[in-house]
């Protein structure tokens, strides 16, 4: 039986396709939701793909996702550097998580280069567009494949 994985997105995912292509690419997000469950199939994962623009539903999810999945895929995105609620969340249920951002943020505008999220997670990915997500389950795949 796979493993279940939670996978969150946050603001502004939504808008794939139409917010600054020159940086995310035309894709939309439902293309996004079929790469991601196409990569979970390929790590013998099942992936459970939830987008929010609100802090506390990513929030009250992360906190409902103890003792329902083996682990989570986070793209916080604008809340990345501002949400320590995030954070802390994460710490609280202890589940391996992987940070995912489509574009570089550490080449991005100044403000974008602290993730107050990346202290709660395994690791990082950034800049890989939909593939980093593919990396990221690669990564929850073998770390629960250890434990």
């Amino acid at each position: 039986m796979p493993k279940k994985i939670l996978v969150l997105n946050g603001p502004n995912l939504n808008l794939l396709g139409r917010r600054e292509p020159e940086i995310y690419g035309r894709a939309t997000y439902a293309d996004l939701e079929r790469e991601i469950h196409a990569a979970a199939a390929r790590w013998r994962l099942a992936a459970t793909v939830k987008q929010s623009n609100h802090e506390g539903v990513l929030v009250d999810w992360i906190q409902a996702a103890d003792g329902e999945f083996a682990g989570i895929v986070i793209n916080p995105a604008a809340y990345t550097h501002t949400s320590v609620a995030i954070l802390d969340a994460l710490k609280a249920v202890a589940l391996p998580a992987v940070e995912v951002h489509l574009s570089a943020i550490e080449t991005r505008e100044k403000f974008r280069q602290h993730s107050y999220i990346s202290p709660a997670c395994l690791a990082t990915i950034t800049g890989h567009g939909f593939a980093g997500y593919d990396e990221a389950l690669a990564l929850l795949a073998a770390k629960l494949v250890t434990n």
